[in-house]
């Protein structure tokens, strides 16, 4: 007998409307920019969230080169990463990845605050970073999303 009025939905990956959103990076902090796109991609910012699910949107950055950061963490901040091999720790700091690769520091950023488990891994494939103006998904005529309005 179904004598509720009401019932809990609990949102699927079929049940999802995703939505496209496109974000400006210039002059945005690093940490902050990363926390808000990770939170619209895990769809916090809907009302039917449901944590064990993939029920965010996907995000389009650009501008990825013009990033900055708080403080002295240009010079000061070290990412490390090892091979694999003895003695094959490397270092290297945000204005070596601003010469070579921009999108690096966005992505290790985003991607270390999104969930260490498979939904986690499948929430990192629905960003698109971009150093320049120009992106890949004009097709799909991304919404501009304003960073501010998001808590």
């Amino acid at each position: 007998m179904d004598t509720l009025s009401y019932k809990t939905i609990s949102a699927n990956k079929f049940s999802v409307e995703k939505e496209w959103f496109v974000v400006d990076a210039t002059n945005e902090v690093v940490g902050r920019l990363s926390a808000k796109v990770a939170l619209v991609l895990r769809g916090k910012h809907k009302t039917h969230y449901t944590p064990h699910a993939d029920c965010g949107d996907r995000v389009v950055i650009i501008n990825a080169d013009k990033v900055k950061f708080t403080g002295k963490k240009v010079s000061d901040k070290i990412y490390l990463r090892h091979t694999g091999y003895p003695g094959g720790q490397r270092s290297a700091t945000p204005s070596d990845f601003l010469a070579k690769k921009p999108e690096m520091i966005l992505e290790h950023a985003i991607k270390g605050m999104l969930p260490k488990t498979k939904l986690g891994k499948e929430l990192f494939r629905n960003v698109y970073i971009y150093a320049g103006e120009a992106h890949n998904q004009e097709a799909q005529s991304p919404k501009v999303l304003d960073l501010n309005t998001i808590k």
